[in-house]
């Protein structure tokens, strides 16, 4: 447990501070800001893509190889994107080699290690803590990164954060392996018995299988559906707000202040998704966050953009931020089990990637476009709706599989 929450705090952390290289790195190649924003939008995407094979490679392999893996590559596209003068070039180092190594460290496959060690029913507050760890990295991550820039320069604070992520392959030595399991997990009915949280049966069944299985199921779909939004949101709010502070005329520190405090918020927010997934409905509780997304996103647009608004609403965006991600995930583990856990959340959050792609991209195009960041900020107000809409009609109740007959040996009494 404390080896997958430090692995998400450095994954994490280093992830969510490439907005603070955005202005530095444009204004010093002199490029436009949708170069920067296309080669995170390509490295959103490669990360979606990535992170299933990731997730059944760990289903498969066990987590400790694909995290110490996904730590090298990782290390080695932000070291060559401090020393990259081409935007076809950027795109390949922050784009496609940092979203391979973001996907195979991935805390969605912390997390998915962190669910089968615990109990069911301590395992919505586990996933919350996981996710809650991942913020705090950005909470350590953004001041850190901006006194670096601003000591040092963007290309050493880029080697920097090279060097730091390859503590993570130290560190996934420490997580379980194929077939290991604590006592907690082992208190609970294993493949052929009882489901989580459910009483339906779980069966043996092949990864195809789950997978079809999962694509059939219409709540999945919506679930699918629904993560877009959060993507589309969070990744545009990482990658340009730190920008977005800076046309507004206030210091740099306030943009890197601001997505601190999302990170010590959401720290708060996680914890108590968690929680309240465990007493009450996760689909109605990702219908509000959506909902309070949007409320939070025309708040800002319509206030005064002053500081202290700037952090209000930093915070208000902490306690939504990835408050979805325990809710989401604990659908899945709900509906689905636990085997393939982190193969079937890997397509869900594909879903993420697709919204973080256009999100990303589609902010720099409409700012060197316009000027300004308002038509996706409110973008992301009708979205916020659509998705609260989205989550109402899902079923979450757990797939009941038939049992195989169960063989009695000769002798043995009935």
């Amino acid at each position: 447990m404390a080896a997958a929450c430090a692995i998400a705090v450095v994954g994490f952390g280093a992830r969510s501070i490439f907005g603070l290289f955005l202005e530095p790195m444009s204004a010093t190649r002199g490029w436009g800001r949708e170069t920067f924003a296309l080669a995170l939008a390509i490295q959103n995407l490669v990360w979606g893509a990535s992170l299933p094979v990731a997730g059944a490679l760990s289903d498969r392999f066990g987590p400790s190889r694909v995290l110490a893996a996904g730590a090298v590559v990782y290390a080695l596209g932000i070291r060559a994107m401090a020393g990259t003068e081409s935007p076809a070039l950027l795109q390949m180092t922050a784009g496609v080699l940092v979203g391979v190594g973001v996907a195979f460290t991935a805390f969605t496959i912390a997390l998915a290690a962190m669910a089968k060690v615990v109990g069911p029913e301590r395992r919505s507050l586990a996933l919350g803590l996981g996710t809650a760890a991942g913020s705090f990295g950005q909470v350590v991550f953004s001041p850190l990164g901006q006194a670096l820039i601003a000591a040092h320069g963007w290309e050493a604070a880029l080697v920097s954060l090279s060097a730091t992520v390859l503590v993570i392959a130290p560190l996934a030595l420490l997580l379980p392996g194929v077939g290991q399991r604590s006592r907690a997990a082992e208190a609970e009915p294993s493949a052929a018995a009882v489901s989580t949280e459910s009483g339906a049966t779980e069966p043996e069944q092949s990864l195809g299988a789950a997978v079809r299985e999962a694509m059939g199921h219409r709540g999945y779909g919506l679930l699918t559906a629904g993560f877009f939004v959060c993507g589309f949101h969070v990744a545009f709010i990482t990658v340009h707000f730190p920008a977005y502070v800076l046309d507004l005329g206030l210091p740099a520190a306030v943009g890197a202040g601001a997505i601190a405090v999302i990170g010590l918020f959401n720290i708060v927010g996680s914890l108590a998704s968690g929680a309240a997934g465990q007493r009450w409905s996760r689909k109605y509780g990702l219908s509000t966050i959506y909902a309070l997304r949007a409320v939070a996103i025309t708040a800002l647009l319509l206030a005064p953009k002053t500081t202290a608004v700037i952090y209000a609403f930093s915070a208000a965006m902490g306690l939504l931020w990835l408050s979805t991600v325990p809710l989401t995930t604990g659908i899945v583990g709900r509906i689905f089990g636990l085997r393939y856990l982190a193969t079937l959340f890997g397509f869900v959050f594909l879903s993420h990637q697709l919204g973080s792609f256009l999100g990303v991209w589609l902010g720099g195009r409409l700012f060197d476009a316009t000027g300004s960041y308002d038509g996706i900020w409110w973008a992301g107000v009708v979205l916020g709706l659509a998705a609260a809409l989205i989550h109402l009609p899902i079923d979450d109740r757990p797939i009941a599989r038939a049992c195989p007959p169960v063989p009695v040996a000769s002798g043995i009494g009935r």
